[in-house]
């Protein structure tokens, strides 16, 4: 059936009027969304299940998603992050550690070049530090080679057997030695004698058995849990010490309280042994009653199978009694 043609004409003079409105509601869009949005603008079209297919191709749905063209190239030069500084940027480089470790130690008194039981210099082994060197704990077999001006020693805890006469040639400085807890068994006769500042001595947890000869300028000798017999303790050896305070000989094997004592004894401590008796001048003068030792204050004989009343008239010089079993 054919239309007439008014109608036909009325028809298409409305579709012009519709279609001259799209152009002006285009251009309100793009001005709305501006130069910067890249989607596509459907205008006045309605999606629906009627015509999807004819707004969207789906015939051309792979290129419509194939971005690869698009999409930026990506250029990997480096896993570390470059870092900004100021207004410049840096790649920092990644350190690479070194296969020879370095060895840092304060040396402040130079000796580097004297090897020691671990035939590496002693301030690399030890700790120097002024006139002070440290060797705690270092695993020493024997006493390195020391600067000149070393004025104190402390290398306990280690493993030194013998202290041989060259160890300490030399130090005229040198005023305290501290060797506890090694394994000292031996010490030759030169090799402390001769050491005219030593003041302190100090000696424990070792295996010594003998004293050897002193400096006179000792003023502290400490050879605690040793095993220190009499027989090992030279006769006068004490009294030619004259600045001796502190004598400390306690846990050992003596059998006797060795003597005669310098006057300027201020400590004795001899417990923990196997004393049983002792002479009536151990600590005084039988002849010269006046005699008194006011500064040897501290005595004590506590541990030992001696039983102190037995002997009163060894004390009258004393300012006070000995401590120790009595009666």
């Amino acid at each position: 059936m054919k239309l007439p043609a008014f109608l036909r004409l009325l028809g298409l003079v409305l579709l012009g009027a519709g279609t001259a409105s799209l152009p002006k509601e285009r251009k309100r869009r793009d001005q709305t969304l501006g130069e910067g949005d890249s989607y596509a603008v459907l205008g006045n079209y309605d999606l629906g299940p009627d015509n999807y297919d004819e707004v969207i191709d789906l015939s051309d749905y792979e290129g419509l998603m194939d971005y690869g063209d698009q999409l930026p190239e990506v250029i990997v030069t480096s896993l570390v992050p470059p870092t900004r500084i100021g207004s410049t940027q840096s790649t920092v480089t990644p350190r690479t550690r070194s296969s020879k470790p370095a060895m840092s130690r304060p040396t402040m008194l130079g000796v580097l070049d004297s090897p020691s039981s671990h035939g590496l210099p002693t301030c690399l082994v030890c700790v120097c530090l002024g006139s002070s060197v440290y060797c705690d704990d270092t695993d020493l077999e024997n006493i390195p080679p020391l600067p000149k001006t070393t004025a104190y020693l402390y290398a306990r805890f280690n493993r030194i057997r013998q202290i041989r006469a060259r160890d300490f040639q030399g130090l005229t400085k040198l005023k305290r030695i501290d060797l506890s807890s090694n394994s000292i068994f031996s010490i030759d006769d030169d090799a402390l004698r001769l050491l005219p500042a030593l003041q302190d001595l100090i000696l424990p947890e070792n295996q010594l058995a003998a004293l050897p000869m002193l400096p006179a300028s000792i003023e502290v000798l400490d050879v605690r849990l040793n095993r220190l017999q009499s027989s090992g303790i030279q006769p006068e050896a004490f009294r030619a010490l004259e600045k001796l305070q502190f004598l400390y000989l306690a846990d050992n094997l003596l059998d006797s309280i060795p003597g005669p004592l310098p006057p300027s004894l201020r400590s004795l401590h001899l417990q923990n042994n196997m004393i049983e008796t002792m002479q009536s001048d151990a600590f005084c003068d039988s002849e010269e009653h006046k005699h008194s030792r006011r500064q040897l204050e501290d005595i004590r004989l506590d541990g030992n199978p001696i039983n102190l009343g037995l002997f009163p008239s060894a004390y009258f010089c004393l300012p006070r009694l000995p401590t120790g079993r009595c009666c």
